[in-house]
C-alpha cells in the first residue's frame, strides 16, 4: 500500500514538475534579457561611442540642480546593490571608487554601463584598464533605467551638485 502512494505521489510530482518547467522555458525564449534590450548593437565595433558607450540611452538630461528626492532614492539603491564594491570616496574597493564619476564620464555613458555593463566592458578601453586593477567584472544588477537614473542622480549628489 505504501509502495503504490509513493509511486502515484511521484507520478504526479514529476508530471506537473514537467509542465512547469516547459513553460518557465518558453517564457524565457521570449523575454528578452536587459542586455539585449538596451545594448544598440553589442557584436558592432564601430556603433561604439567612448562618449556615451554602449546602449540605449542616447540624451540624458540633466537639471542644473540635484533632484534631491530622485538622489535619496538612488542612495537607497546604491546601499543595496552598490555599496559592497564600491565606495563613495576615489578608494578602490572591489570596484573603483565613486568619487568623480560624473565629472569623468557622460551621464549617457553612466547609464548605458549601469543598464547594459557587460558589451560596455568588452568594448570600453577606460573599462579594460579598469577590469586589470580590480580583477572583478562589474555584474549585471538587472537595473531599470528608472533606478539607473536615481543612481545616476546620487553619483551627482556624491560629486558635490546641490
Amino acid at each position: 500500500m505504501y509502495k503504490l502512494s509513493f509511486l502515484l505521489v511521484a507520478f504526479i510530482m514529476l508530471t506537473s514538475c514537467g509542465d512547469k518547467k516547459k513553460s518557465t522555458d518558453d517564457a524565457l525564449e521570449s523575454t528578452p534579457t536587459v542586455s539585449e534590450e538596451s545594448a544598440v548593437n553589442p557584436t558592432d565595433p564601430s556603433s561604439y561611442d567612448p562618449n556615451r558607450g554602449l546602449g540605449k540611452h542616447t540624451s540624458v538630461e540633466l537639471g542644473d540642480k540635484l533632484d534631491v528626492a530622485m538622489a535619496a532614492e538612488g542612495e537607497k539603491i546604491q546601499s543595496v546593490k552598490c555599496s559592497s564594491c564600491h565606495k563613495l570616496t576615489d578608494e578602490k574597493l572591489v570596484g573603483p571608487g565613486w568619487k568623480g564619476v560624473t565629472t569623468r564620464n557622460k551621464p549617457e555613458w553612466i547609464m548605458n554601463f549601469i543598464t547594459n555593463p557587460d558589451p560596455m566592458i568588452d568594448k570600453d578601453p577606460k573599462l579594460q584598464a579598469q577590469l586589470e586593477l580590480c580583477l572583478v567584472r562589474m555584474p549585471n544588477q538587472a537595473l531599470s533605467d528608472d533606478d539607473a537614473r536615481k543612481l545616476l542622480e546620487f553619483m551627482r549628489q556624491n560629486d558635490g551638485v546641490k
